[in-house]
């Protein structure tokens, strides 16, 4: 089930409100925006690769658009419909390289010519329920709704030198997965799959081991702009 998080991102990026939900062969497109074509996925970039890869094989300019929430209110119903019975922040919060989570599936894709990519770091709602009694329960509740309240920021990536940016410059080379862990403070199994993102992508190459870890050097890839973090207030 479309969420209303989906609906307002294809509202904030399509031309018109002609431009959303486009039939094209045998795909429907999120939004179309000045003869590019958006998908938006809350979901595994996974989910939409084949997709995504036909449409660059058929010439076509495709920008994905990865929400992440940065900061997430959590509002709980005993039923659809009802009162609110409380709501609270969650205490979890993304940060910009929780798109490696994904990435790592995409990057046969991405880098592309003819592909961007937008992270958007948001603030949301998140609307739950509790869970169905006739399914497991694997989780003490289910989503009914995910609603966007603000766009705290925009990264735009476009190629190896984008994703090569994330890492500081002053990172001294060559450096492990756990040294970028210590630079960007994310965990090391998180620096692991960023490792393999760049490097499967060229931003990074291996050059040689300390004892088990591997190391890496920057690569010297196309100089363009970097990527861009841009502040944004868009308010539901």
């Amino acid at each position: 089930m479309e969420t209303t998080l989906h609906r307002q991102l294809k509202s904030l990026y399509a031309e018109d409100s002609e431009s959303c939900e486009v039939r094209l062969g045998n795909f429907r497109i999120d939004a179309v925006q000045h003869n590019r074509l958006v998908e938006i996925q809350h979901g595994s970039l996974s989910a939409i690769r084949d997709k995504v890869r036909c449409l660059l094989d058929q010439n076509h300019n495709v920008l994905v658009v990865k929400p992440l929430a940065a900061r997430k209110l959590l509002v709980k119903r005993r039923r659809r419909g009802g009162h609110i019975e409380s709501q609270r922040y969650s205490p979890s919060r993304a940060s910009v390289y929780d798109l490696f989570l994904d990435l790592v599936h995409f990057v046969r894709v991405f880098p592309h010519p003819g592909l961007s990519l937008e992270v958007l770091m948001t603030e949301q709602e998140e609307h739950r329920l509790p869970p169905l009694a006739r399914r497991p329960r694997r989780k003490g509740y289910r989503i009914e709704d995910r609603v966007l309240q603000t766009i705290c920021s925009r990264l735009h990536l476009q190629n190896a030198q984008d994703l090569q940016d994330m890492l500081p410059p002053q990172l001294a080379q060559p450096f492990s997965t756990a040294d970028i862990a210590i630079a960007v403070d994310i965990p090391v199994w998180l620096a692991q799959k960023m490792a393999y993102c760049l490097r499967e992508t060229g931003a990074i190459h291996q050059t040689a081991k300390r004892g088990n870890a591997r190391l890496y050097c920057f690569t010297n890839t196309d100089e363009t702009v970097g990527p861009m973090l841009v502040s944004d207030s868009v308010v539901r």
